[in-house]
């Protein structure tokens, strides 16, 4: 049985939507998808939030319902390209353009300002001297998949405005302005959407996101982007593959290799 979680911000209807897209994904349903019933008892919820569940289901397309064969999937299994590739990696920068290129932006605001206390020491700026702030939604054929803001020191950033954001991604950019990429610091955690960012992503105020924190440095380890991106769960999966390495006493987990996936 899984029961829907009563204590997450997303209406019960929504969970079992989320779960039910998950597994006809993974191709859980090749022969049709239990019954009203049967699902309203795996998830202890009524049987008409099975139905409505089921509904966003089909008006996306992902399931349809024909007399005499019940529910089935209209979906194949998720292969491990996104729009027709995959975002394999030597690192995690070459993730991050990938994404870049897989993905269209909306450039939502593109401007310099004096940068906030949190912003400079991260940049390793002084207190309010001028940035980049650009806030851009990603989007895939299915609809947004995240909110980004990113801050670059001005100098660094007068190449390129809002028309290139909207056309390359910021790392591009940056290296076509010179500057050399080294290495990327990320943290990675979760948050609610507040209103503005729900309406930007097209999902229900205080739904749960992934919250990404990104710092980019050159090969001099100079700080030359910080990041702050918001991603829809349902949509993007960020995957890591781990190695046993040393020995017995002292085997540790090492990453070889990084994949992301979105929809």
């Amino acid at each position: 049985m899984n029961p829907v979680r009563p204590a997450l911000p997303l209406p019960k209807y929504h969970q079992i939507y989320l779960v039910l897209r998950e597994q006809l994904h993974e191709g859980r349903f090749a022969g049709g998808l239990p019954g009203e019933v049967a699902l309203a008892n795996e998830f202890g919820v009524a049987r008409v939030t099975v139905r409505r569940a089921l509904g966003q289901l089909a008006s996306e397309g992902l399931i349809a319902r024909a007399a005499g064969r019940g529910t089935v999937p209209t979906v194949t299994r998720r292969s491990s390209k996104v729009n027709g590739q995959r975002a394999e990696l030597t690192g995690l920068l070459g993730n991050i353009v990938s994404m870049g290129l897989a993905t269209k932006v909306q450039v939502i605001d593109c401007d310099v300002r004096p940068a906030t206390a949190d912003v400079a020491q991260a940049l390793q700026l002084a207190p309010g001297a001028p940035v980049q702030k650009a806030v851009r939604v990603r989007s895939t054929r299915e609809g947004p998949l995240s909110l980004i803001t990113t801050h670059v020191p001005a100098e660094l950033a007068r190449g390129f405005g809002r028309r290139e954001l909207a056309r390359k991604p910021i790392l591009i950019l940056l290296e076509e302005s010179g500057v050399r990429i080294g290495r990327a610091v990320q943290t990675i955690s979760a948050c609610l959407a507040d209103a503005g960012v729900a309406q930007h992503l097209g999902i229900q105020v205080g739904s749960a996101l992934l919250a990404v924190r990104r710092l980019i440095l050159d090969e001099a380890e100079r700080p030359v982007q910080l990041l702050h991106g918001l991603y829809r769960p349902d949509r993007y999966q960020y995957e890591m593959q781990l190695s046993r390495v040393g020995s017995v006493d002292t085997k540790v987990w090492v990453s070889n290799e990084l994949a992301a996936q979105f929809h």
